[in-house]
């Protein structure tokens, strides 16, 4: 069955605990960190991600689109990420290997993400270090856009990829997640779906993340 990530991104911050609270029937909590170098925005960072870590216990699934992650990444596993996404697009390939294995090396699982215009095979030099594929269906940086048509082959290119090389690694989607492109997700191979805007201005959250399970 297909994880959902509900992101905060969309959540109203002037309750943030309340928020978070409202959405513990997902499988994980996302978490979106911008820096506005790498993308044209500025979300929030790691103060935040210690005061939310004592009050849900679904896993944190941190998603870095930031420049040189390698200065970050050990610091969002100490403060409680159980998933740290890096962009293959961030840094020089070396300093993406480096930073993927000091996330291994803190015990948490390592994710690398591509933007619409890169191609799923830029991952495969770092395919055995990876627990996470994260495939953008928008650009990355601004949450509500719409889910651009080539997504469903990417992602069907990232799940071929994770069956070729036989790991144990989660195909995610992350950008423009509704109820029929999460069918669109699903059926091309996602096993995660990261859903912002869509579940936080659901009436009722809990029955958006079912619907968006496909049950």
């Amino acid at each position: 069955m297909v994880k959902i990530a509900p992101s905060i991104l969309s959540a109203d911050f002037t309750k943030l605990g309340q928020e978070v609270e409202s959405v513990r029937s997902g499988d994980l909590l996302h978490f979106d960190v911008m820096d506005g170098v790498f993308v044209s925005n500025i979300s929030y960072g790691l103060p935040v991600l210690k005061a939310l870590r004592p009050v849900t216990s679904l896993p944190m699934d941190v998603h870095l689109m930031i420049t040189r992650p390698i200065n970050f990444v050990e610091r969002f596993c100490d403060l409680g990420a159980d998933i740290v996404t890096v962009h293959v697009e961030a840094d020089e390939p070396e300093m993406i290997r480096e930073a993927l294995l000091r996330i291994k090396a803190r015990g948490k699982k390592a994710g690398l993400s591509v933007k619409p215009g890169t191609p799923v095979s830029a991952c495969e030099p770092y395919a055995g270090l990876l627990d996470n594929l994260l495939i953008m269906a928008v650009e990355p940086g601004f949450g509500g856009q719409s889910f651009m048509k080539n997504a469903p082959e990417k992602i069907a290119q990232a799940a071929a990829l994770v069956r070729k090389l036989g790991t144990d690694c989660d195909v995610e989607v992350d950008g423009g997640i509704n109820r029929e492109t999460a069918r669109l997700c699903r059926e091309a191979g996602a096993t995660v779906l990261v859903a912002g805007s869509h579940i936080f201005k659901a009436p009722d959250r809990a029955e958006e993340i079912r619907f968006l399970r496909g049950i």
